[in-house]
């Protein structure tokens, strides 16, 4: 992992501040979601990308009552009827 140097203290609310040159070049957007992992004692911030609830694809998704599942798979459960 690699350090920035950038340190920023936790709000009341538990929230931080991401810098503008961080989110500039990690090319993070006002309102873009992040998901939140925890890999032994850190926290690991990353842009969310939706994915096939069956494959993992993150192209050509589809969203099925809240789901997202891609065409490949769509094709193949079309298949399977």
């Amino acid at each position: 992992m690699k350090s920035t140097g950038i340190v920023r203290p936790l709000d009341s609310l538990g929230r931080i501040v991401l810098p503008i040159e961080l989110r500039r070049t990690m090319g993070l957007a006002c309102k873009d979601a992040l998901e939140i992992f925890v890999e032994n004692d850190s926290i690991v911030l990353k842009k969310y990308l939706p994915n096939c609830i069956f494959c993992g694809s993150t192209e050509g998704l589809k969203d099925f009552e809240g789901k997202s599942v891609c065409r490949s798979c769509i094709r193949k459960l079309q298949g399977e009827l």
